[in-house]
């Protein structure tokens, strides 16, 4: 059973006079290691070190510098926890912490995320701290919440008879619908949830298994003590003239389908430019391509040659590289996915439905011979898979359109070495560092046509494989957080 961490009986309801011992609040540390060690890999996994971060209900700093901010201030209202926090990272870590209830939060600053670990549950009007937090964010702020498992209440309750827990005089036992509703009414949009930690104590051999794969598991992980929620600010519309946008086509032996993509790929944004990554093809399509600039000056379109790189995931991080746009797209050179449809995309990133637009195949109708039947169920395999894994709902992994903000973008090629150079799609690269970067994943449904040039580069067997393989490193990477103890 866990040993609520040493929250300073207070961080809502509690008042700042009551006493906190500072050895005691050490001691229910040391005693609840493996636990502690389960927050600060949540939170490490989501925050970005050197970020600037505000921790409401920080009680003696620990998790605050714990997710290494290069700027950091924690507030709680017990002045024996703040005390302490100073005494232990004084304020040349980076690191400031105020005695101020979180009813009360009043600051003139802005950050990057904001933490609110365990502590909600303890205020008595937890959507008016939220209102009060809202000012101190930025559209990418990123607000990160941990609370406990309502199921767990009379565990915890025991746990307080027992003094093996501190008691709490004031508490409230939320399922997570009524966290999401308060978000949203408080101005800010869900991102994702997720759930951990269902044994937390170290207990051999009962932890790894437990809180490894029982865990994980449907059904089991609504046992879990820990849930996740990750929301941001509620976003509003932009207007067309803000965002240029890049269309990256890869090509390989593509020469008929040039002229098709040019004509269908729609303006958007102020200005939209047409990338061709060509993968050295055999059928003359860079001279196609070479063709169609000539034949079309009123649009902008550029020609690169992949050259010594190999797959699409090299034609793809080459495109946009050399794209100049505000909002990175890829439409796949056989048009089985309609460029017409990038519109939609566009109109759901620019009113801020999402920041990463990903396509689906699976919802309407195919035309015949669109995909062939092992495909088929492969992705629905795959698509189920990686909404299990990720924590956000991608129904098909493998859509080859997908749009991005470049800042979003930079992000993920900033944070890639977390999962390393493994995808030679392009499209898990993405989908990965999005979830990562906790950018809000919607998808758009798209008509698959069967090819009318052509012959797929895919091979259903060895690239299955392949996704076999990066599910793998996504189970470790994500539900993991990065390693197994």
């Amino acid at each position: 059973m866990v040993e609520e961490e040493i929250q300073n009986s207070n961080s809502s309801g509690a008042k700042t006079g009551e006493v906190t011992d500072e050895k005691l609040l050490l001691r229910w540390r040391r005693r609840n290691a493996y636990y502690y060690a389960w927050l600060d890999r949540i939170y490490k996994f989501i925050v970005r070190p050197n970020s600037r971060v505000l921790h409401v209900g920080c009680e003696c700093g620990d998790l605050l510098a714990a997710v290494e901010p290069s700027y950091g201030v924690g507030v709680d209202p017990d002045v024996n926890a703040i005390e302490l926090a100073r005494k232990r990272f004084p304020a040349s870590t980076g690191l400031k912490f105020h005695v101020m209830d979180p009813h009360e939060l009043d600051m003139n600053e802005k950050f990057d995320y904001v933490l609110i670990c365990n502590s909600l549950g303890r205020w008595h009007d937890i959507q008016q701290v939220l209102e009060r937090i809202r000012p101190l964010t930025k559209e990418s702020t990123r607000i990160v919440i941990t609370y406990y498992n309502y199921l767990w209440e009379g565990v915890l309750r025991l746990g307080s008879c027992f003094r093996i827990r501190r008691p709490y005089p004031y508490q409230n036992w939320l399922p997570p619908e009524d966290i999401m509703n308060l978000l949203e009414l408080s101005g800010f949009d869900v991102i994702r949830s997720a759930s951990f930690v269902m044994l937390p104590k170290r207990i051999w051999p009962l932890t790894t298994f437990c809180n490894y794969f029982l865990s994980l598991l449907p059904g089991f992980r609504l046992f879990n003590l820990v849930n996740l929620v990750v929301a941001r600010p509620a976003p509003t519309s932009r207007h067309d003239a803000d965002l240029s946008v890049s269309v990256i086509v890869p090509c390989r032996n593509e020469r008929g389908n040039i002229e098709d993509a040019i004509r269908r790929v729609p303006q958007m944004g102020r200005e939209t430019e047409i990338i061709f990554v060509d993968g050295n093809s055999t059928d003359g399509t860079a001279e196609e391509i070479e063709r169609q600039i000539k034949e079309h000056p009123e649009r902008k379109i550029r020609l690169i040659h992949q050259g010594d790189g190999a797959g699409k995931g090299d034609a793809v991080r080459k495109g946009f590289a050399a794209a100049s746009g505000d909002v990175l797209v890829i439409q796949d050179a056989d048009l089985t996915a309609p460029p017409e449809d990038l519109a939609k995309f566009f109109r759901a990133l620019r009113d801020g439905k999402g920041e990463f637009i990903n396509g689906s195949r699976l919802v309407y109708p195919m035309e015949k011979q669109a995909m062939r039947f092992l495909n088929l169920l492969g992705n629905k395999f795959f698509g189920t898979l990686f909404s299990w894994l990720l924590g956000q709902r991608f129904r098909d992994t493998l859509c080859g359109t997908k749009m991005i903000c470049r800042k979003d973008y930079e992000l993920i090629v900033a944070n890639r070495s977390y999962f390393g150079d493994f995808d030679p799609f392009g499209d898990f690269d993405l989908i990965f560092g999005a979830v990562k970067q906790n950018l809000k994943v919607v998808e758009v449904p798209v008509t698959y046509r069967a090819r009318t040039y052509g012959t797929t580069n895919i091979s259903r067997f060895k690239h299955g494989w392949l996704l076999l393989k990066m599910s793998w490193i996504a189970f470790k990477k994500i539900k993991w957080l990065g390693k197994a103890r």
